[in-house]
């Protein structure tokens, strides 16, 4: 990284709100502004915000892009002081903060451009502003490509829909019908070893930010320096995980489940629920810190495990929510074993109540 000399700027914020570490980068942009950025992206560092924020970057050459997440995004929208044009990709509204995240955007949307684009669900109350496009049944590559199509060349299509199979959202009509204009097996190829590479990457941001870059050229994921070894690396680490969980899945009535699997959680969860034989499955991660289990839940059930978990995690200590078929949860260690067993029973009357009352996936 080129080391930028320039001179310190005055923030009308406290600088005590930042670390050293954010008041640096707000000095950067601070450069950046002054030598005719106009555009900055905030995005996810998954597979799904990784490419939303490319594709957004496609639309605007000149774009700064930053990685950041639901908790942090309310303190990172400080770095956007002073740009035209503000984009937001892939980042769910954290419902502990939602009212102040709400009021800190319409303050952005009177100063700047300011785009939202994301398919997590919003909180009920307030959130219908225009500058605010949400989907809950397309993933957010698929729905940046969309807002921001005037703008793209139309085969940038193709690094929506490698996000749309990073976040197991390739069958909406939409990117159904984009990938007929590709070799399938190609797609999935390209798509997988980028995946998978971004998995092995982990916190790695200067590396993402270098997919986001080729990406954003539409330059295929295999070309790009080090994906191929990453992918190569994780898929061997993958391969050694899904052994463990064979041996050491637990199976409730409705979930099955494995701690502390030494893996990836999300993989973990997927195939906790292939080898315990159940629709749901979790991965729960010990968090010493927090004396807290992270959990991770991938469903093949019709049940929504977001709706269920903002309601029975907060009632174990814990928070927990995130999209109908994969979800998240953080539970006191002394209250995991009553969760789980509470969430079970959820899951199983949820099921009943669908079934009984023959409702399906509302996206489908």
């Amino acid at each position: 990284m080129e080391t930028v000399i320039h001179e310190r700027k005055q923030f009308k914020y406290m600088p005590s709100q930042l670390s050293l570490k954010d008041q640096f980068w707000v000095d950067m942009r601070a450069f950046e502004r002054d030598h005719g950025i106009e555009t900055i992206i905030f995005t996810h560092g998954d597979s799904d915000g990784i490419c939303s924020g490319a594709i957004a970057k496609s639309a605007y050459p000149d774009s700064q892009v930053y990685f950041t997440s639901p908790v942090s995004l309310l303190q990172k929208l400080e770095l956007a002081k002073g740009y035209r044009r503000v984009i937001i990709c892939d980042i769910a509204i954290d419902e502990r903060t939602s009212a102040e995240l709400l009021q800190r955007l319409k303050e952005v949307a009177q100063e700047s451009d300011l785009i939202y684009i994301d398919h997590h669900p919003v909180p009920e109350n307030g959130w219908t502003e225009s500058w605010l496009h949400n989907d809950p049944c397309a993933c957010s590559s698929e729905l940046t490509y969309k807002v921001l199509a005037k703008r793209l060349n139309r085969d940038v299509r193709r690094v929506a829909i490698y996000g749309a199979i990073g976040d197991y959202a390739d069958d909406t009509d939409s990117v159904k019908q984009w990938c007929e204009d590709w070799d399938k097996r190609t797609l999935f190829f390209e798509a997988g070893a980028l995946i998978q590479a971004v998995i092995y990457s982990g916190r790695e941001f200067d590396f993402k930010r270098v997919l986001v870059e080729h990406l954003a050229k539409d330059r295929i994921p295999s070309s790009i320096p080090d994906v191929l070894v990453f992918a190569k690396k994780c898929s061997e680490l993958e391969e050694q995980l899904r052994l463990r969980i064979k041996k050491q899945v637990k199976s409730l009535q409705n979930i099955a489940y494995v701690i502390d699997p030494k893996g990836y959680k999300s993989k973990s969860a997927i195939y906790a629920a292939a080898y315990g034989q159940r629709k749901v499955g979790a991965s729960a991660e010990y968090r010493q810190t927090k004396h807290a289990y992270d959990v991770s839940f991938r469903s093949r059930s019709p049940v929504d495990l977001n709706l269920i978990l903002r309601d029975v995690a907060p009632r174990f200590g814990g928070t927990g929510g995130g999209l109908a078929e994969a979800a998240g949860a953080r539970i006191p260690v002394a209250n995991f074993k009553a969760f789980l067993n509470d969430l079970d029973t959820r899951i199983g009357e949820e099921e009943h109540r669908l079934k009984e009352e023959h409702i399906i996936d509302k996206c489908h």
